[in-house]
């Protein structure tokens, strides 16, 4: 499975919504991604790709597309 098909099943996963829409969302776009939500989506993400998420990033994870930048960051190439 490549990167981009785990990134997008942890969103798919995490907050209920087929693959093919996950590539949309934004924070607090649905109902499931709350505060909560936006934790239990960086947990996944960090323990799927052994990486720790700076705060700052994770405050700026906004949305999908966001995200994959930042994931750049920590050598994830999406």
């Amino acid at each position: 499975m490549t990167n981009l098909e785990q990134y997008t099943n942890i969103f798919a996963e995490t907050f209920g919504v087929d693959a093919a829409e996950a590539g949309e969302l934004e924070y607090q776009a649905i109902r499931e991604w709350d505060s909560v939500g936006h934790m239990a989506l960086i947990a996944a993400l960090e323990e799927t790709f052994d990486i720790m998420l700076d705060t700052d990033d994770i405050i700026d994870f906004s949305s999908f597309a966001k995200g994959r930048e930042i994931m750049k960051k920590y050598d994830v190439a999406i």
